[in-house]
């Protein structure tokens, strides 16, 4: 006769109701994004549906952003898709009014910022990206003036003799 003990079926139930628990989290949090994606889109005069299209969310973001459609061979790039989708992201949350802190939060927290954005009141003020504004994005970089450079025609050597205006 065979004995057969039951005990670790409990556990086995146990871990199968955590995973469907945590499937369904899974899938509101997609749920989430997804909407406040669909939101953002439309709010920036794009097809809303287009959140849930793959490749061509990300397509419809760089063009919400300002930026080339070559920008997207970036993100297929390990390594330089992470530094893609951080500039990108704080691009996107510029394009809505919002600072630095909600390009972190939205990189941490996408499930709760995007919704926030798509549903709240914040409006699309416009691409914030350079290149969209007719600008280079490296011009801030050849405007940069090195504060240690002795060009300067204001500085007084001890050659120069000032001049006394009242003589």
């Amino acid at each position: 006769m065979d004995n057969y003990d039951y005990s670790e079926s409990v556990g086995s139930g146990f871990l199968a109701g955590v995973g469907i628990v945590g499937g369904i989290i899974y899938l509101a949090v997609i749920v989430l994004m997804i909407a406040g994606l669909w939101k953002m889109f439309e709010k920036a005069g794009k097809p809303g549906w287009a959140a849930i299209i793959p490749i061509y969310n990300i397509i419809i973001m760089l063009e919400i952003v300002g930026k080339p459609l070559w920008w997207i061979i970036g993100f297929l790039i390990p390594c330089i898709n992470i530094v893609v989708v951080v500039w990108v992201t704080n691009l996107l949350m510029k394009s809505f009014g919002k600072d630095t802190v909600y390009t972190i939060l939205a990189l941490l927290f996408p499930f709760i910022i995007y919704p926030m954005i798509g549903f709240g009141s914040d409006r699309y003020i416009g691409p914030t990206a350079a290149e969209a504004q007719g600008q280079n994005s490296f011009n801030q970089f050849k405007q940069y003036k090195n504060p240690f450079d002795n060009n300067n025609n204001n500085s007084n050597t001890p050659n120069d003799t000032p001049t006394d205006p009242t003589v």
